[in-house]
């Protein structure tokens, strides 16, 4: 069986988020499951700094598009050696400072980028004869290529009865663009008028567009997919997905332990593990020590927060409750960046609450690390989230999540049972200051008993999230799908 996966950014290369971590770990995964798997990205000007190794396979691949072609270069390089990643460069598209935008917002031609970036695949996979079995596309960006294969490739060498699979990493972001761009995407008109077609609200929606058209649905977390098809959750694309909800699966991301495990981080001051906990208290002296704070809270919790600074994320919450959470006898540590009115609120914090709380504008992957290692409890008190993974990163370094019982840490996050001597953390479930401050302050009350706290540690530590499992539903999905697809074509 051979995958190949499109994204818009996948680790080592590019990423501003968990899809980034997502679709550079399921592929390594997916390949000890002896799936045939490979991946094609835009060619960013960050990859190109990185300096990977690579090669040069097609010099100028002419790419229909709009009323004519424009030419691009495709490069090979390798993760871990063995899996293809397929490098699609056209410099005044993708020879920029960002991935998605700059510092004044989104780029006015994201259309044009990754309706180019997926109709450069599907030329590309036919030039050179990758002939998948199947394509695994990823989030909004490439929305547009399972409608491209319906519509406009049934007579292709490769791609004639190729089936695909579209996965929804968070629904709130849809890829919303002017109609009257369709027509650069080769793609025949009533394909945005019909009811099941691409139109949302008189716009181009490209998370539409790979809903409808893909063979199967998938999003990051069984919760999630039900949530999604509420108004609560669906963002106004919870009736599509009822509409498809037979074909809609949630499969649970993973965590790539060779790179998130305490035992071997050579970003943390002190390894360790869970038989030799020495380490997590020596990484926490360090961490009050970089960041300022006082070194009494040795003995009290460190709280700590890694995210998107946004409402989403539930920095309003937070900001509510936060005198009322350092009046337990704790210190805070922030690192993120987004909304700027609640960087001022958290700054002004600092400075309200010197010696108690640290924070960091800004993404810094080493930094995390440090963070998730030094810290005593990690908050998620998101409104929403799909997956996330930091609550899983947070387990395996001994750390324990608070966190509201929605989508992924739902399903990830146990609460500790005092008397059975279960569970891994501490959740609450509607979203308001007092149920998340009253969580925070049953993990305090926790804290103060050693022996206790000890034992969820040890729960969350022995956890197992490996992209192993998850790997495995994914390869059941695209056999099904393949088998499905080859005897309707029989």
């Amino acid at each position: 069986m051979k995958v190949l996966f499109v994204s818009a950014e996948a680790t080592p290369f590019a990423k501003t988020g968990g899809l980034g971590d997502v679709v550079g770990s399921l592929p390594v995964a997916l390949r000890r499951l002896g799936v045939d798997v490979c991946l094609a990205l835009p060619f960013y000007r960050i990859i190109r700094e990185k300096n990977f190794g690579r090669r040069l396979l097609l010099d100028k691949l002419e790419v229909p598009f709009g009323n004519g072609k424009l030419a691009a270069r495709i490069w090979e390089t390798r993760i871990h050696k063995s899996i293809p990643v397929y490098l699609i460069e056209r410099d005044e598209m993708y020879d920029r400072s960002g991935i998605y935008g700059g510092p004044s917002g989104d780029y006015d031609d994201n259309f044009e980028r990754f309706a180019f970036f997926s109709r450069a695949v599907l030329s590309m996979a036919d030039t050179i004869g990758i002939s998948p079995d199947l394509i695994h596309c990823h989030d909004w960006h490439t929305g547009l290529l399972p409608a491209m294969l319906s519509e406009r490739f049934r007579d292709s060498k490769t791609q004639s009865r190729l089936p695909s699979v579209f996965t929804i990493h968070n629904v709130g972001y849809q890829g919303l663009f002017p109609a009257d761009k369709l027509s650069l995407a080769n793609l025949p008109r009533e394909v945005f008028y019909r009811p099941d077609g691409l139109e949302y609200y008189g716009k181009i929606c490209l998370l539409k567009a790979g809903i409808v058209y893909s063979d199967a649905v998938t999003t990051v977390s069984p919760t999630y997919a039900n949530e999604i098809q509420t108004p609560e959750y669906g963002m106004g694309m919870e009736g599509i997905l009822r509409y498809r909800r037979a074909s809609l699966f949630g499969i649970l991301n993973g965590v790539d332990y060779e790179l998130w495990n305490p035992a071997r981080d050579p970003e943390i001051p002190v390894q360790y593990s869970p038989g030799s906990m020495a380490g997590k208290k020596a990484c926490k002296r360090s961490l009050l020590k970089e960041m300022n704070l006082d070194p009494f809270l040795v003995k009290r919790p460190l709280l700590a927060m890694i995210s998107r600074l946004d409402a989403q994320k539930g920095l309003d919450l937070l900001l509510q409750v936060l005198d009322d959470l350092l009046a337990l006898d704790v210190g805070l540590v922030v690192l993120g960046s987004g909304d700027e009115g609640i960087e001022k609120n958290l700054k002004e914090a600092v400075r309200s609450h010197a010696g108690r709380v640290g924070l960091v504008i800004g993404f810094d992957e080493p930094l995390a690390r440090r963070i998730i290692a030094g810290a005593d409890i990690f908050l998620l008190p998101s409104r929403y989230e799909p997956c996330g993974l930091t609550q899983m990163y947070a387990l395996k370094y001994g750390t324990v999540p608070v966190v509201r019982a929605t989508g992924g840490l739902e399903d990830t996050v146990t609460a500790f049972d005092a008397e059975n001597q279960d569970g891994n953390g501490f959740k609450f479930g509607p979203y308001e200051p007092d149920a998340f401050l009253s969580a925070v302050s049953r993990a305090v009350e926790t804290f103060d008993r050693p022996l206790v706290w000890a034992r969820v540690i040890a729960n969350g530590m022995k956890e197992d999230f490996s992209w192993d499992r998850s790997a495995a539903q994914y390869r059941e999905l695209y056999q099904k799908i393949i088998g499905r697809s080859a005897s309707s074509n029989v």
